[in-house]
């Protein structure tokens, strides 16, 4: 069976995402050598997640209102609600509203200051 192992995040200014998921998530950026090209380390080595990159956008940011057209990721947070207000905060804005996945957790759909869509879900066996 084959595993997720890498993701990647296309940015138009690679610096305004790297300051976003920053500081939203406290993830840690690295360039690659003098490549345009940045890793990232969202968290400790022995936790369960993958680590990414992040590229130069090589076309057009997403248009607002179509259709998600690529892999959306979804990152564990504490508090959904607490992200989702952080998140706009910075600059991201709500693609889809906080909902309940029924015995797993509270989810909503961001979307990025560049228009990249990601997940936030919070565990809550208890959602409805």
């Amino acid at each position: 069976m084959s595993r997720v192992v890498h993701f990647e995040i296309h940015a138009s200014v690679p610096q305004t995402l790297i300051d976003f998921y920053s500081a939203l998530f406290d993830w840690k950026f690295a360039q690659w050598g003098e490549m345009p090209y940045w890793s990232i380390v969202t968290g400790s080595a022995d936790a369960p997640g993958i680590n990414g990159g992040l590229v130069p956008r090589r076309g057009s940011a997403p248009v607002e209102g179509q259709a998600v057209n690529a892999f959306v990721c979804t990152v564990e947070v504490a508090s959904v609600d607490e992200t989702v207000l952080k998140a706009t905060s910075l600059r991201g804005t709500i693609a889809v509203p906080k909902m309940a996945i029924p015995t797993v957790g509270w989810l909503a759909y961001v979307k990025d200051p560049d228009g990249n869509i990601f997940g936030v879900m919070q565990n809550d066996p208890a959602a409805a």
